[in-house]
């Protein structure tokens, strides 16, 4: 005996001509209601689209009735017939448009309150985003909500049967792991069977992943969930997931070639409407790009590179520069394309940004249509050094040329944020160019020594290039690294590494980064895998959050995600964090100190 549909026959995003004249069942949501001239319309709205109904009360007074008390998100069911609409009320909108439902029956399945904001996607820049979040179930019904979530999927999916055909492995690894000092603060788990001691939520599944390589798994990939407890903002939160992969038995371009072909699929298979600025992706030399872009996730969809001009302005009249430049700092220059355009008023702002950077101020030449030099530091340069400058910035008229003068990482950090800002004043881009590339060949240890010891560039655990390990013993800021940077339209999207395979050079890296023996006993577990035979191993981990933002054209990671953290890190769906019960805290031997 054949089963009926109890719900829903259809969906409400399926039928068309094809289904004329069948008797079928649907449920979903009300999305709108009106009353025209007897007839009663209502929308059903669900997952897969909108459905129009119609209640005659010559066909079905009682339907009529129920359907006349009928408010916006009440969950229904109807069944009815499919009746094809007159060409001159088809819905072009709507994939369902030309077809309507007869009702003959209705259900209230649930009733509703007024919701605390209209499912319009119109309105939804009215709703403050805190309301949004405390309600996230309802903000999920918008179409543009529900369509990042659904995309979520689609690419997540291409990425699993990706890997899978290349014979990866997906393995999961723990989420109850151990604290060790590898960069941003643990989340941190009492445990209640052993008292006094914690477990830690995995930063990464870095070491599990370098386990399983030792282990002889080969290829292994997750959609791992990962957790720093840091401060949130726009492109970062404290729970995230990133797609990690990790493979044994290669280079570093053997990891780039793979990840730009599963990444360039993917993104022609459920983003089809973008293009790459370059194909195959740029490979960015790292001291290249702080040097062009002050940063080393610069966006490349625009141009207004930086150039270097210490030497220029070593010997000049300009005291601010001549100083910075015979005191080991550097002075570098910025051309603003059409920027002369700018007001006064503009060009305090930019100053004000870039003092956020630690910069003391913002120098500028103004080049005007009749080329002349419009500047109160051009007396001090000389006119023949000022044109020197222009000539080497490539700067015409009506653009202007803002400087840099400082220490190079402040140089580097404010003429980034500046360079960014030009671009969104100055550049329309086409929101549907990606410009990806890899950075690669990042130093070993950031600049500078801290406490007398070097801090990792990317983490303990990766592996200076082949010609540099003589300079560990020699000079380690010098060394170079097999570490590796995914980026795209000024985020880093991901990031990676050769690992090390070298028990001693594991070892030497912990020494140089100074752990002392309290410190490597965190990682003698570690330590111990590598006595068994270690492969050359290496992996990437994108971002998944950040790379469908970026793809979606959001502004927050929080929009692709179906329920993201607040700002101040809070769970206003499910109202956490949440003081626990005196009982459960005495379980785990933990007391709160007020």
């Amino acid at each position: 005996m054949e089963k009926v549909a109890k719900y829903r026959t259809h969906t409400c995003g399926e039928l068309g001509k094809k289904n004329k004249d069948e008797k079928v069942i649907l449920s979903g949501w009300a999305s709108s209601r009106r009353d025209h001239g007897g007839l009663i319309f209502i929308d059903l709205r669900d997952r897969y689209g909108i459905t129009q109904i119609t209640f005659d009360p010559k066909t079905s007074e009682e339907a009529w009735n129920i359907a006349d008390s009928v408010r916006n998100e009440f969950v229904i069911k109807i069944t009815g017939k499919v009746v094809e609409r007159p060409d001159s009320m088809v819905n072009k909108k709507l994939s369902t448009g030309e077809i309507e439902i007869e009702a003959g029956e209705i259900e209230v399945l649930s009733k509703a309150e007024t919701p605390p904001f209209e499912v319009h996607e119109e309105k939804g820049n009215e709703v403050r985003e805190e309301l949004r979040m405390r309600y996230r179930y309802i903000d999920l019904r918008k179409q543009n909500t529900k369509e990042a979530i659904i995309k979520r999927h689609q690419f997540i999916k291409f990425i699993r049967d990706y890997l899978s055909d290349k014979e990866f492995l997906e393995i999961e690894t723990p989420i109850l792991g151990k604290s060790t000092p590898e960069g941003a603060r643990d989340f941190l788990v009492p445990s209640r069977l052993h008292e006094g001691q914690f477990y830690a939520l995995p930063q990464s599944p870095q070491q599990y992943k370098q386990f399983l390589m030792i282990g002889g798994m080969d290829k292994y990939f997750q959609i791992a969930r990962c957790f720093r407890d840091e401060d949130t903002r726009g492109d970062r939160q404290a729970e995230f997931t990133q797609l990690d992969m990790e493979m044994s038995f290669v280079d570093y371009e053997d990891v780039l070639n793979l990840t730009e072909d599963m990444m360039s699929q993917a993104v022609k298979k459920i983003f089809p409407e973008k293009k790459f600025l370059s194909s195959p992706w740029a490979r960015l030399d790292y001291d290249d790009v702080m040097l062009k872009y002050g940063t080393d996730k610069p966006d490349l969809r625009f141009g207004m590179e930086i150039k270097d001009v210490t030497d220029l302005v070593s010997d000049c009249g300009f005291k601010v520069f001549a100083d910075v430049a015979n005191n080991n700092g550097v002075v570098r220059a910025i051309c603003a394309t059409g920027a002369a355009k700018f007001s006064r008023a503009q060009i305090d702002e930019l100053t004000e940004l870039v003092k956020k950077s630690g910069a003391k101020g913002l120098a500028y030449i103004i080049l005007k249509e009749d080329g002349t030099l419009q500047s109160p530091i051009v007396k001090f340069l000389g006119e023949e050094l000022a044109q020197k400058i222009v000539k080497h910035v490539e700067a015409k008229s009506g653009d202007i040329i803002f400087f840099g003068a400082d220490t190079k990482k402040v140089v580097c950090e404010s003429l980034s944020s500046l360079r960014n800002e030009l671009g969104k004043r100055l550049v329309e881009i086409d929101p549907d160019l990606i410009a990806m590339a890899f950075v690669i060949n990042f130093p070993l240890f950031e600049d500078g020594l801290q406490d007398g010891h070097y801090a990792p560039s990317h983490h303990m655990f990766t592996s200076p290039r082949d010609e540099d390990l003589k300079l560990l013993e020699t000079d380690p800021a010098k060394a170079k690294s097999y570490q590796y940077d995914m980026i795209g339209n000024g985020y880093e999207l991901g990031g990676g590494s050769i690992r090390i395979h070298n028990a001693k050079v594991q070892e030497k890296i912990f020494d140089l980064i100074g752990f002392d023996d309290a410190r490597k006993k965190l990682f003698s577990h570690f330590l111990r895998a590598f006595k068994f035979g270690v492969p050359p191993h290496g992996g990437i981990a994108p971002g998944l959050d950040r790379l469908l933002m970026v793809l979606m054209n959001r502004n927050s990671i929080r929009d692709v995600m179906a329920f993201p953290k607040t700002g101040d890190g809070r769970d206003l769906a499910m109202e956490a964090p949440s003081e626990v019960e005196n009982g459960q805290l005495k379980e785990l031997g933990v007391k709160i100190a007020h």
